[in-house]
């Protein structure tokens, strides 16, 4: 009797599936948690493994078309396929030792964006060499995204202001101390622990900006889950720091550098892309000197760093040239009023240019 392929949940509120490109076609043999198909969903793709080893006999659902969680999506015949060809025993030779097959199936295989490759909806809109025109079908990871971007321009009144910040000492304190920081704690300190505990600080001191809409009400939060924008090799990625208050330096930065990793290799958990009360974005690693971020919905606010440039200011009646950075916070002015805005930067400003006053583990 074959073996119903069914979609299986990938993530905490997600109820419905696109299929995605079917690794296999009918009747190809399949080896246990082979992958078989891709599942995109609007927070993740993941990569649905063969529960046993045999032949793909029936596929129900084709690329493109929707599915539920728990829908039967094809079929799976047992005993079709073999794990390897045996080669012809040699007289008196001793049988070959058959490791067994793990008794797991290994879970579905996490993928923070859908493969960019052309889909079956790709069409050539004109034919003159040179100018063709390719229409491809959006992932429904790219659909989600630009549907809240959407959102977020047309249900808030959503403003940007900016304030620019010394880095200097900021960049001393990490040369002072890279190398005792990192013999200890084993991971290298990094400007994202000093703009986290920044942040966080300035955001006790103006609690709408940790805070959402929910119809005529505002929702504070106690605690600070903040979004870490990451660039992935498939994407943009945006991995929570649960109670980013309660972690050290240390930890910030191996928390970091931890998701860093699991997304280049698209193995982040879709319940670690899921809520933030705030998120940082960092477009300086890309040269951006300054931008304007959009709010993640129902967040209201969204903190953008930028690129550091040697640039003269004026202190104490002297010109001088200091690395300075732009930051710039986009917030929601139905709760966030342009003063609460205006202090939240100042006191991020305070906090980055006389760093010794949050407390560093060294």
């Amino acid at each position: 009797m074959p073996i119903e392929l069914k979609v299986p949940s990938v993530g905490e509120s997600i109820t419905e599936v696109e299929i995605g490109d079917w690794l296999k076609t009918e009747g190809d043999a399949v080896q246990k948690d082979e992958n078989i198909v891709a599942l995109e969903s609007e927070k993740a793709t993941v990569e649905l493994p063969a529960p046993a080893a045999g032949k793909l006999s029936k596929i129900l659902k084709r690329k493109g078309e929707k599915a539920a969680i728990g829908d039967v999506i094809g079929h799976l015949e047992v005993g079709g396929a073999t794990t390897e060809t045996k080669p012809t025993a040699a007289p008196n030779a001793q049988p070959a030792k058959i490791e067994p097959s793990p008794s797991k199936v290994e879970p579905p295989k996490l993928i923070t964006e859908a493969p960019k490759e052309k889909t079956e909806v790709v069409k050539k809109a004109e034919s003159t060499p040179g100018r063709e025109v390719e229409v491809v079908r959006m992932t429904p990871l790219r659909r989600a995204v630009a549907r809240r971007l959407v959102e977020a321009q047309n249900t808030m009144a959503m403003l940007t202001t900016f304030n620019e910040l010394d880095m200097s000492r900021v960049i001393a304190l990490r040369k002072e101390h890279q190398e005792s920081f990192t013999q200890k704690h084993g991971v290298k300190l990094g400007f994202m622990s000093f703009f986290v505990k920044a942040t966080i600080e300035a955001l006790k001191a103006i609690p709408q900006l940790n805070a959402s809409v929910q119809d005529e009400d505002i929702v504070y939060h106690n605690y600070f889950d903040i979004g870490i924008a990451i660039g992935a090799g498939k994407g943009l990625v945006v991995p929570v720091l649960r109670n980013a208050e309660r972690l050290s330096f240390a930890e910030l930065e191996k928390a970091i550098a931890e998701f860093a990793k699991r997304a280049q290799e698209n193995k982040l958990k879709p319940d670690e892309l899921q809520g933030g009360t705030f998120t940082i974005t960092n477009g300086g690693v890309y040269g951006s000197l300054l931008s304007t971020p959009i709010v993640n919905p129902p967040q209201s606010g969204i903190l953008g760093m930028h690129t550091i440039q040697e640039r003269p200011i004026a202190v104490e009646g002297q010109v001088v040239i200091r690395p300075m950075m732009y930051a710039a916070l986009s917030y929601d002015h139905r709760i966030v009023d342009g003063r609460e805005a205006v202090t939240f930067l100042k006191r991020l400003k305070e906090a980055i240019e006389d760093p010794a006053q949050m407390l560093l583990e060294i």
